[in-house]
This record gives structure tokens, sequence and C-alpha cells, in this order.
């Protein structure tokens, strides 16, 4: 009878636990995205403009685990059958840490075109092992010149009108 209460104790206690980390990742990748906002990272293979100053390989990766508790709860869905919810917050954590990553290794590009990710699974949690995945986001960094710091803005600069040349003193035509 004590296992039991010990066991349950600690099943209470890692889910508890792993609830409040994952809402704590979970708050600062909000953070973070926020500050990144203005920065996309697009599929598309072509820049937005052809005023291009820069242009930088980005990558990020990132090693995501499950908690001891959702590893329980998958393993009885396991037995039953169904989709392992469980496993969902884990990548959706891991792809949204790895593309903040990916754009945190180049912070001065504009955009980050033809963005791609790749997944692994490094255990699938058999045994004592734990269920781990590991996500890489990698892209190119464009930075545009001209000092513009949106894309929209470097072709604004690129059709702008050229300015009046400079008024030399006696040499008027």
């Amino acid at each position: 009878m004590l296992e039991l209460v010990i066991f349950i104790v600690l099943l209470l206690l890692g889910f508890i636990i792993g609830k409040s980390k994952e809402r704590k990742h979970y708050r600062n990748i909000g953070i973070r995205e926020e500050a990144l906002l203005d920065k996309p990272a697009i599929t598309a293979r072509v820049p937005s403009s052809e005023n291009i100053a820069h242009a930088d390989l980005a990558i990020g990766s990132v090693v995501v685990s499950i908690d001891y508790f959702k590893r329980f709860l998958s393993s009885w869905r396991m037995i039953f059958g169904g989709e392992l919810k469980a496993y969902s917050p884990l990548l959706d954590r891991g792809k949204r840490e790895a593309i903040l990553r990916m754009k945190e290794s180049v912070p001065g590009a504009d955009e980050y075109i033809n963005c791609r990710m790749e997944t692994a699974t490094i255990s699938s949690g058999k045994g004592k092992a734990m269920g781990t995945v590991e996500v890489i986001a990698y892209s190119t960094a464009i930075t545009y010149a001209d000092g513009a710091t949106h894309p929209d803005q470097a072709a604004e600069n690129l059709h702008a009108a050229p300015e009046e040349p400079p008024q030399v003193p006696g040499l008027d035509g």
C-alpha cells in the first residue's frame, strides 16, 4: 500500500513540475517570438527585393524531451490505441524554439528565406529511455542594403527619385 501511495505522489509531482516547466517555456517562447515578429521566416526561395547587402546561413536546433507524467500517460495510450496527444506539445515547442534559435543565430537579418525544418527522433521512449526529439531549422538570412529594415522599404529605396545634384558655382549650364 505504501508503494502505491509513493507512486501516486511521485506521479502527481511529475505532473505539477512538468506542467509548470512547459508553461514557463511557452511564456519564454511567446516573449521571444513577439520580439522577432517583424523578421519573417518564409519558405519562398526568392527574396522580396534585389537590394541585398548580405546573405548568411541561419541555423537553429533544439532537443526537447517529454516529462515522466506524459510518458506514463502515453504508455497507457499505446496499449489502448489512439493519438498520443502528449507528444503534440513536444513537437510544437521544438519547432517554435528551433525557428527562434535560427533567427537569433543571425540577429541583424531583415528576412529569412527558403526556411526548412528537419525532425529526428533521438529516443522513442522504449524501456527506460525518455521520448526525445531533435528539431533543426535552417534558412538563408537576408540583410537588405540602404538601411532598410524591411524588404518593402528596400524596394521603395530602389525606386525612389534620384536627388538633385549639388549646384557648383560658376558651372551653370
